[in-house]
């Protein structure tokens, strides 16, 4: 079984990449005045102590936004593209002190960025995380622009499709801890898309050595096509998959070594702001020669 509870992982590589994807996707379709309704399936607890028991215990995050924030600037030195350094800029926003002490999830980046006649639907089925979620929402008095469900995304979310406004962006994360969740992924985006094909879907995704995550994207790219519909999907691999054996005998497992980003309807924006973004993260967060990038588009 793959275990992917968020708030061990909080701040690491795969969140520098989906978030920077998010905020970027979120900006351009704010530039409309219409409203926008952002459904986030897997909302996790929507805030993280990267010094707490979880995140402090894995220490993921000093390998991804502490990396990031901690290099020194260099006057000599290019400045950050866009896309990344407004996902620091919006990391900065929550940490008005410096450093990181506390991550946004998703629900707080997207609260963040929307405006007052926007709305935000969450979905949080796990006990412990969806209390933690509740409780995090009522300290941003937020009035019923958000709403808090503790019911399974991947069967519930579609009904607030299509939005009364037709403008929506649904983010799909589920921690893919059973095979099956790489099924209901493609399952619930075949039936948003023909429940409202115009909104925009982003999907995040692991990429570990298991047919079905590599199965993934070519499956969506599949169902995009066949929808008649654009597609963007980007990846971020940091390091090697492989699992090492030491002298001892010990096996080594690498943890998580890449995770991707797959868009349907994605702005028209997005590739552009990726391109030169992409590769600043493998540079920046790359841990040993494996560490690469990709960006295809299509539609």
């Amino acid at each position: 079984m793959f275990s992917y509870r968020h708030a061990f992982h909080a701040g690491n590589h795969a969140d520098v990449l989906k978030h920077t994807v998010l905020i970027a996707t979120l900006e351009h379709l704010l530039e409309k005045e219409a409203a926008l309704t952002v459904v986030d399936t897997h909302a996790g607890a929507g805030l993280y102590r990267l010094d707490g028991d979880y995140a402090g215990t894995s220490g993921e995050a000093a390998e991804g936004v502490l990396r990031l924030l901690s290099e020194p600037k260099d006057a000599k030195a290019a400045p950050l593209p866009d896309a990344l350094a407004r996902y620091l800029d919006v990391i900065r926003d929550f940490n008005p002190k410096g450093g990181a002490r506390i991550y946004p999830g998703s629900p707080f980046i997207t609260h963040h960025l929307l405006r007052e006649h926007d709305k935000l639907k969450l979905f949080e089925l796990h006990p412990t995380d969806a209390r933690t979620l509740d409780a995090n929402i009522a300290q941003l008095e937020a009035g019923r622009q958000i709403a808090v469900l503790r019911e399974d995304g991947f069967g519930s979310a579609t009904k607030f499709l299509p939005p009364p406004s037709r403008r929506a962006l649904v983010l799909c994360d589920p921690s893919y801890e059973i095979k099956s969740d790489y099924a209901r992924v493609l399952d619930f985006v075949s039936a948003a898309l023909k429940r409202f094909a115009t909104g925009t879907y982003a999907v995040w995704y692991p990429i570990i050595p298991r047919p079905e995550a590599h199965d993934l994207p070519r499956r969506l790219k599949t169902l995009a096509t066949k929808a008649g519909k654009s597609w963007l999907h980007a990846t971020l691999t940091v390091k090697s998959s492989k699992i090492v054996t030491d002298a001892s005998g010990a096996t080594h497992r690498p943890g998580l070594p890449a995770s991707g980003m797959f868009l349907i309807n994605p702005p028209y924006t997005l590739k552009a702001l990726l391109e030169p973004a992409l590769p600043q993260m493998v540079q920046r967060l790359g841990q040993d020669r494996h560490a690469a990038s990709s960006l295809e588009s299509g539609g």
